[in-house]
């Protein structure tokens, strides 16, 4: 299977007409067309359905795209570090990120490399723990960032200088928002928002035998996204602190839980990974100032 015949496959299943594709891909359509023939061939699939002004994608079409954009990321970041085992100044490295302030001390290891190695590139994905580690292990990333006790069996890591503290996210005019911490007895019979992975394993810690009688209305990824929900009155979002903005102009307040609940966030690769240059120096600068901080 050649990966241009994907790139092609790809820009048609995008475009979902087959001259726009030509016309972004600079090839003829009888060339289009019998690339994409001589791939549904090879697979014995039928991808598409054509119709009058437009293609639509099969079941078996919709699982090759997403096959497919994997495969070619993958492509892609193998052609780029080969290009950059011999340039010592420059070079692309890849992040997967979970959500914390902390984040910002990443961004600042970035721009100090990014100082000395003007040519560097980088490339950010934002996920949970899981979204990050499974492009990890596909390869498609050098470094993923995870609030969450990393695999030793699969990975290096360094963690963070601090912790994020967790807590409770709602309207200033909510009856809770008074308190200057929130309890678990104060969540009993609250509409609750809170990432699915948090759900599952830091606040069952913080809760204790009292979690079951927690009820979670709705799990997000992002907590921004969460916090809109918070803020028309649904529910109560249990987040880190820093986050969503809770200033003295926004209509939400933070208030931390009790007893304290907080998160280690750790810095992650692939064991046994062969890293480009820049990726090499990259994780020596962060291991030089993390320790630094410690």
């Amino acid at each position: 299977m050649e990966i241009k015949n994907l790139r092609y496959f790809l820009s048609v299943a995008r475009e979902e007409n087959m001259t726009r594709a030509a016309e972004t891909l600079h090839v003829t359509q009888p060339t289009l067309s019998k690339a994409l023939k001589n791939l549904e061939d090879e697979l014995g699939k039928k991808l598409f359905i054509r119709h009058s002004f437009s293609i639509k994608l099969t079941d078996e079409g919709m699982l090759l795209r997403d096959r497919s954009e994997d495969l070619i990321a993958m492509a892609d970041k193998i052609e780029q570090e080969f290009i950059s085992l011999d340039d010592i100044t420059g070079g692309d490295i890849y992040f997967g990120l979970g959500e914390s302030y902390q984040i910002a001390l990443l961004a600042r290891e970035i721009k100090n490399l990014k100082d000395r190695y003007p040519s560097f590139t980088y490339h950010i994905t934002s996920g949970d723990t899981e979204q990050v580690t499974e492009k990890l292990d596909k390869g498609l990333l050098d470094f993923g960032v995870i609030c969450e006790t990393p695999n030793k069996d699969k990975y290096e890591s360094i963690p963070f200088p601090s912790s994020d503290r967790w807590g409770a996210v709602m309207l200033k005019s909510h009856p809770l928002a008074k308190k200057k911490h929130i309890r678990v007895s104060d969540l009993i019979g609250q509409p609750l928002f809170c990432s699915e992975q948090s759900w599952n394993i830091e606040i069952p810690e913080w809760a204790g035998d009292r979690f079951s009688e927690l009820h979670l209305e709705g799990s997000f990824r992002l907590s921004y996204n969460a916090s809109m929900f918070a803020k028309e009155g649904l529910g109560i979002l249990l987040t880190f602190e820093h986050l969503i903005n809770c200033s003295e102009e926004s209509e939400l307040v933070f208030r931390p839980l009790s007893p304290k609940q907080e998160t280690k966030l750790y810095l992650i690769w692939n064991k046994y990974q062969t890293f480009t240059p820049i990726a090499e120096k990259f994780l020596a600068q962060v291991k030089r100032s993390f320790l630094i901080r410690q």
